[in-house]
């Protein structure tokens, strides 16, 4: 017995349904660009809230000691470039908790926006350790990513550069020596 399958589809939802596919990350960029995580309140926050600012996507835990040597150079970058420049602390949630993660913002006085992996970037990009670094442009373009530390001063200038590079605002005068 030979049977017949016929189904039916109207344009429109064949169009959406092919949008939908194309818009489906499959690269390191796309999936940085269609980031979202969730705030420690259960919020969620997209890279695309951000636009104008380069986003810095700092994968950390509690326990990451380079990870929390650099939090004071990040808390001066905030600071510098307010308008410019916001560091996502992203705990991917390797043994971290929520919890974990909200004792150590209530703790500290650093004005990260504390988010959890909740959608897995870091697996989707393959980290597989710890300060690990992705930056976002002005304009919500995937501009690089980078793994470890290289020191305060080396990490403020290489930081500094990306955000004068690639915010939307202009670069500030040069201060006469």
């Amino acid at each position: 017995m030979l049977g017949i399958l016929v189904g039916c589809n109207s344009s429109n939802e064949t169009k959406e349904k092919n949008s939908k596919e194309q818009t489906t990350p499959t690269t390191d960029a796309e999936y940085v660009e269609q980031a979202t995580f969730t705030d420690l309140e259960g919020n969620e926050v997209a890279v695309s809230d951000y636009k104008g600012k380069v986003v810095m996507i700092d994968f950390w835990e509690t326990w990451c000691k380079p990870c929390l040597a650099s939090f004071p150079t990040l808390q001066k970058l905030e600071e510098k470039y307010p308008d410019r420049f916001v560091v996502f602390a992203v705990t991917p949630g390797f043994t971290d908790t929520r919890d974990d993660a909200q004792s150590f913002a209530n703790e500290h006085e650093y004005d990260f926006t504390y988010l959890m992996d909740s959608n897995k970037l870091h697996q989707k990009l393959g980290v597989q350790g710890i300060p690990f670094k992705v930056f976002v442009d002005g304009q919500g373009n995937f501009i690089k990513k980078s793994m470890g530390s290289y020191g305060p001063d080396k990490d403020y200038k290489m930081v500094q550069n990306i955000i004068k590079e690639h915010s939307e605002m202009p670069s500030e005068p040069e201060k006469s020596k």
